[in-house]
């Protein structure tokens, strides 16, 4: 019988390799795969290029990541959050490369990625330096910029409740992007709030069905990100 399930965040991410694009969900705690960010960096795993909504808070979850240097590339729609001092840091250092991409447009390329849809025109960018050298073309009397699917080899995600199987459902937020990161990567790893027994979640409320799911692991106390960052902690734990 297929079981997806293992047994720690460190054995989940254990092939993600230097170089590689990596996922990350987010929009919120609700979707901060924050165990699985931190086993990513006990691993070691350099040279990243990582697509998320934003970089992270304060020094744990992504912000950490960022510190650790193992992020080479962050493409995403917000570098810059009220408690997002990380990124910023680097990235006028000159020690850390952005692809700034506006919110609407990077989940259409997230999911065009998963669609298989090479590219796509939207006027998200249109007469702003972020059309710069990209391809445009008049729809309708309308200016579009042509945009490039993303893809993925690894999607680090968090969902509220997951089964041997991979079918995953979410809490609130976290349906932003986890849903469609899992589509657009090669292999797409979970943290699950809770493990439900085969037939334990009822079909129609599945968001993400198991074939897109390649490993699931079981964190039913998850850090609580906002108050380690009130608290100044700092990961590696110091």
């Amino acid at each position: 019988m297929i079981n997806k399930i293992v047994n720690s965040p460190a054995e989940a991410v254990r092939d993600i390799f230097d170089g590689a694009i990596v996922m990350i969900s987010g929009f919120g705690e609700a979707g901060s795969p924050i165990e699985l960010i931190h086993a990513l960096i006990d691993l070691g795993a350099k040279n990243l290029t990582v697509v998320s909504n934003n970089t992270g808070s304060g020094n744990v979850g992504l912000a950490a990541l960022i510190e650790n240097r193992q992020v080479k590339k962050m493409i995403c729609s917000f570098p810059r959050t009220a408690n997002s001092t990380v990124f910023p840091d680097l990235y006028r250092k000159g020690e850390i490369e952005l692809e700034l991409v506006p919110q609407g447009t990077l989940a259409e390329r997230i999911r065009a990625g998963g669609a298989g849809i090479p590219a796509f025109y939207t006027p998200a960018s249109v007469n702003t330096p972020l059309a710069d050298g990209k391809e445009t073309r008049m729809f309708n009397s309308q200016l579009y910029v042509m945009e490039h699917a993303i893809k993925a080899d690894f999607a680090l995600v968090k969902c509220k409740t997951a089964d041997r199987y991979g079918n995953l459902v979410y809490n609130k937020t976290a349906r932003n992007f986890g849903p469609i990161m899992c589509t657009a990567a090669d292999i797409t790893i979970v943290q699950a709030l809770a493990i439900a027994e085969p037939g334990g979640i009822d079909p129609e409320n599945v968001i993400t069905p198991g074939i897109f799911v390649k490993r699931v692991v079981e964190i039913q106390h998850p850090a609580d990100e906002s108050k380690l960052v009130q608290e100044n902690r700092r990961y590696p734990w110091q």
